[in-house]
């Protein structure tokens, strides 16, 4: 079997978060070093909470998990209930975990995690804000030349904002953290709207999980039945866009997805459009390129990846 890819999980679960999950547990190619937790879709207490859920849903319990920052750096939380229901995770009833959450804080593990793995072997996958990842730079600058690249959840250019007309929620939620990552040299692999809301579950789709008839296929399709009902309403589609897994499936498929280098710079100081991703798809600046941004997917191939990968769990 060829070397697995070491991967940090940082999220904010999240039905699609969850999803995510799932999807890298059931893949033998990625080797997760740890999960950790940050606040977003829900409040911190959740979501560390959640994330130890999914894990134990998909036999992993044996996967570290580590809670980190309680809200962004400079602004107020903002959640999403309304998306994800009160828990974050609304659908199926899942188990309180037994599993343990680590004691050590989220941003000293990946500062400590990234500086002692070999340099370029660790690839970070933010579902989330992006506040754990912005302190841990701040806090060790030298981890920025260590990871091996960021593949993330977030932003939006064509497809405008889903939380104001022009933020995506998650680099809205923190969008000074995001100014730091994009700012941090790292390489960084783009997954905007422009993609997810090509990636609909549509009912045919759900039933794919559902038909696995395992306790993975069926919590997944009763998570995906609550949260797509928010969006079917908002954007009148069949399905609400599945976000998340789109980092994983990058990490396991890349020929699934495609894009180009652009600069992406992140709106701070406008009210009007903070944590807006002002991403140069047609090179009219002279800013440097700063993230492979994503902007269409095989979304057939992504659900038939999803499905064979959560069957195995």
């Amino acid at each position: 079997m060829p070397q697995q890819q070491k991967i940090i999980i940082d999220t904010d679960p999240g039905q699609d978060d969850a999803v995510a999950i799932l999807l890298a547990l059931g893949s033998p190619e990625l080797d997760v070093l740890g999960i950790t937790a940050v606040a977003g879709n829900v409040p911190l207490r959740l979501t560390s909470k959640n994330a130890r859920k999914i894990c134990e849903l998909g036999g992993r319990p044996d996967i570290k998990v580590y809670a980190g920052a309680s809200r962004p750096l400079v602004r107020h939380l903002t959640t999403a209930e309304e998306v994800h229901g009160r828990t974050g995770l609304n659908g199926p009833t899942l188990p309180e975990p037994t599993m343990p959450l680590q004691k050590q804080h989220a941003v000293d593990f990946l500062v400590e995690t990234l500086m002692s793995e070999p340099s370029g072997t660790v690839t970070v996958c933010p579902l989330g804000p992006l506040t754990n990842i912005a302190l841990a730079l701040i806090r060790e600058p030298n981890i920025a030349k260590r990871v091996q690249r960021i593949v993330l959840m977030g932003g939006a250019y064509f497809e405008g904002g889903n939380t104001t007309p022009t933020g995506e929620f998650n680099i809205y939620v923190d969008p000074h953290a995001a100014d730091v990552v994009f700012r941090s040299g790292i390489p960084i692999v783009m997954m905007p709207l422009d993609v997810t809301h090509k990636a609909l579950t549509t009912a045919k789709r759900v039933k794919a999980f559902r038909d696995l008839g395992t306790p993975v296929g069926i919590a997944t399709a009763d998570m995906l039945d609550f949260f797509e009902r928010f969006d079917e309403r908002k954007y009148g589609t069949d399905g609400g866009p599945l976000h998340d897994p789109c980092v994983i499936s990058y990490l396991l498929k890349p020929e699934l997805f495609s894009g180009r280098e652009c600069n992406v710079s992140i709106e701070i100081t406008s009210e009007l459009t903070m944590g807006m991703t002002v991403v140069d798809w047609w090179h009219v600046t002279k800013r440097p390129k700063n993230a492979l941004v994503m902007g269409d997917i095989d979304a057939d191939g992504y659900f038939a990846l999803l499905v064979e990968r959560l069957g195995r769990l």
